[in-house]
């Protein structure tokens, strides 16, 4: 998945957001039972900053049983300032109450940040139990910052009477982003409300936390394991050595282990042979979660329910409405409309599609129509045939450093003049992850950067950026900037080649990365990615067409033994056939967005739904019920809608791939990969993160709002623009 995922629970505590969850506790209730008699010591690494540059964690310090007593501490001393604050006899202001609560938390922040991040990277058993112990006491320890009284009577006052504070425009936005966001979570609540939110986002806090779990423990649970090498006919040599390593890892000797990576489409199905084996793969993916020890069908049911009730409670229609309020979208009806319009000409494309995969079928010798296994397996047989495109001679020009360095690296050394400098000497937190120090392009050192692209057992599937430390003038900190993905490692001594698509993908997570470290604010609730859902995904996207930019592609694809470039015919085959198949990809991310949808817009008065048979509605009623092409998530693994921050929000790729498209084109306009372009762009999306309305920043960028023209040449639906 490719997003910040750690906002989620950060934002929660330090943007006092309206996504926390909890009955009303006491202070001392907030606090870890398991950690109530701990002594506090100066040997636990979070009780004072880090000593690391920019505050980076010292990982070599950190053990799991320092995380409870951080929690517990760095919860006390947050509720000892925002009581401070709430209560103070002078009249509010501007300084003594939102300046002091961005200055709030310090210590909670430094654990929190590690922690989540940890839990999603490098996950044990331990972990595990700590987060599901800290679910609702977090939630709980938000709610009463949110819902206290006194609090928000400060806030609202300076919200209020803003326009004649002489503020300076990040400061009223900060003030309009904290009114916002307390009313949002139930500040304006009766107090029997509030007792009635504080039970919903509890239960909501326990079974998002379940949710993550039961995905988490379910991708290992269900690998697939393959008896014979004969099975695996199709894969290369690196392949089955790295599925054997992964069978003898898991106790499996003599075998060979299939690992499914988070959507219901496996990457490994465009190569088996076997069809009963791709068939045991893709169930294994698509019915994931569905029974036995981790079924989250009723947790999935029960989420949406909950949803709609605490939107009815703060005076909304569904989940989708209020959540929607605070997007660039506005509202359901908006989001509806664009998939909606999509939706004739998608399905057109993917049927097309599928008849070229079952006449492939049928030239194969099979007597079969196509089944979602069998898509990605004939759709490259179609694909080598139009394009005489070897997808195993690709990857022997994108070597995954190479990749990253020369190709991610250099553009943006080019674009913005910043350079990466490796730092072995920080501690990391698995041997896998890697350490920059990020440098301007007046030599000035900028920020931390870690890469952790391998996948292994107690990582989450997905990519996602996330942060450390963040970027705040106010507090003096500098960004510490984490970019995660799940590229198959080779074995040992062996390079890894990777596809075109994990290629796009490692230039749209520095896309996030850069949104978070040329973060130029004041205030942290305002930093970096800290914007709305289907705004954040437009500076990631928005880096994925450098990949074939023709001054950036020549620099990294080249062959991994020889050195030599990419063969010109070969590069333009593979930059032919990106549009090739979009009909399919399309489609499964427009089913996947259209079902989030319609399980937020659901009513508080809906009873609890059936999965199966509401997923199954959902998509008929939008025409977009094609059995060879389910949604690329269902909804008992769906973490960006069930269990991450993306409910009613996962059409937020394609919104910002209108305006990640459109910057691009214009971009192209004036020059494109120049520093005047990067410096231009930089300054007005980059740096200023939230601190005005996304859509002002986009204008002061592009001059006007964007259209859909590049977004349709993008996709391949459009040649030209008229």
């Amino acid at each position: 998945m490719r997003k910040t995922l750690l906002a989620t629970a950060m934002s929660a505590i330090f943007a006092l957001s309206a996504c926390s969850d909890n009955t009303a506790p006491t202070q001392a209730e907030t606090t870890p039972s398991a950690v109530e008699n701990t002594e506090v010591t100066s040997s636990n690494p979070f009780f004072q900053p880090s000593s690391l540059q920019y505050q980076a964690p010292d990982f070599s310090a950190i053990k799991d049983d320092h995380f409870l007593p951080a929690f517990a501490e760095g919860m006390s001393r947050h509720m000892a300032e925002v009581e401070a604050i709430a209560n103070n006899p002078e009249e509010p202001t501007f300084e003594n109450t939102l300046v002091a609560l961005e200055k709030s938390g310090e210590m909670l922040g430094r654990v929190a940040r590690v922690f989540y991040n940890l839990s999603g990277t490098d996950s044990n058993e331990k972990r595990r139990e700590i987060q599901s112990e800290l679910a609702p006491k977090m939630a709980a320890h938000s709610d009463n910052i949110n819902l206290n009284p006194a609090l928000f009577a400060r806030i609202k006052t300076i919200y209020d009477n803003r326009n004649d504070l002489e503020l300076d425009a990040e400061s009223t936005r900060l003030a309009e982003v904290y009114y916002e966001r307390f009313v949002r979570a139930g500040a304006e609540l009766t107090e029997e409300q509030k007792t009635a939110i504080r039970a919903l986002n509890e239960e909501h806090s326990t079974l998002t936390n379940k949710f993550s779990q039961n995905q988490l423990a379910e991708t290992k649970n269900i690998a697939v394991v393959v008896d014979s090498k004969e099975e695996l006919a199709g894969l290369s040599e690196a392949q089955i050595t790295a599925a054997a390593n992964a069978a003898n890892a898991a106790g499996h000797e003599g075998k060979y282990l299939l690992s499914i990576t988070n959507t219901t489409r496996q990457p490994v199905l465009s190569q088996l042979d076997n069809r009963e084996l791709r068939k045991r793969v893709w169930e294994a993916s698509a019915y994931r979660g569905q029974s036995g020890e981790f079924d989250s069908t009723p947790i999935v049911s029960r989420l949406a329910q909950l949803r709609a009730e605490r939107a009815k409670l703060l005076g909304y229609e569904n989940w989708a409405t209020y959540g929607l309020e605070a997007q660039m979208a506005k509202t359901p009806e908006a989001v509806f409309d664009m998939l909606g319009s999509m939706v004739p000409a998608v399905v057109e494309n993917t049927k097309q599609e599928l008849a070229d995969i079952n006449a492939m079928i049928k030239q194969q010798g099979g007597d079969f129509e196509a089944e979602p296994w069998d898509w990605e397996y004939y759709a490259e047989l179609v694909r080598q045939a139009k394009y005489d495109l070897d997808e195993d001679e690709v990857k022997q020009y994108f070597e995954f450093n190479r990749v990253l360095e020369d190709g991610a690296f250099y553009t943006l050394n080019r674009f913005y003049g910043v350079r990466f400098e490796p730092r072995p000497d920080l501690p990391v937190y698995h041997p896998d992850v890697k350490a920059y120090e990020v440098f301007d392009a007046d030599g000035t050192s900028m920020a931390i950067f870690y890469a952790d692209y391998f996948a292994r057992d107690g990582k989450r599937g997905g990519a996602w950026m996330s942060s450390f430390v963040g970027q705040s003038h106010l507090l003096g900190t500098k960004p510490v900037v984490v970019n995660v993905m799940n590229i198959p490692k080779a074995p040992d001594g062996e390079p890894t080649l990777i596809s075109y698509d994990h290629t796009t993908t490692i230039f749209h997570e520095l896309g996030h990365g850069v949104h978070g470290m040329f973060s130029n604010v004041n205030y942290p609730t305002l930093a970096g990615t800290s914007v709305s859902r289907d705004f954040v995904e437009f500076p990631s996207t928005f880096e994925e067409d450098w990949a074939q930019h023709p001054e950036v592609l020549p620099n990294y694809a080249k062959h991994y033994e020889t050195g030599e470039p990419i063969p010109k015919e070969l590069l333009d085959k593979v930059l032919r056939s990106r549009s090739f198949n979009q009909g399919y990809d399309t489609l499964e991310y427009m089913s996947a967005a259209l079902l989030d949808m319609e399980w937020h817009s659901l009513s508080a008065d809906a009873p609890l739904q059936n999965v199966n048979e509401f997923e199954a509605a959902a998509l008929k009623k939008h025409g977009v019920d094609l059995a060879a092409v389910p949604p690329r998530y269902k909804s008992t693994f769906f973490s960006h809608s069930m269990g991450g921050g993306y409910s009613a929000g996962y059409y937020a790729y394609m919104w910002s791939e209108i305006l990640a498209a459109d910057a691009y084109a214009y971009v192209q306009s004036r020059g494109g990969l120049t520093r005047e372009n990067g410096d231009h762009y930089r300054k007005n999306i980059l740096e200023v993160g939230n601190s005005r309305p996304t859509m002002d920043s986009y204008k002061a960028f592009r001059g006007q709002e964007p259209t859909t023209d590049a977004l349709l040449i993008r996709r391949g639906l459009k040649t030209k623009v008229d």
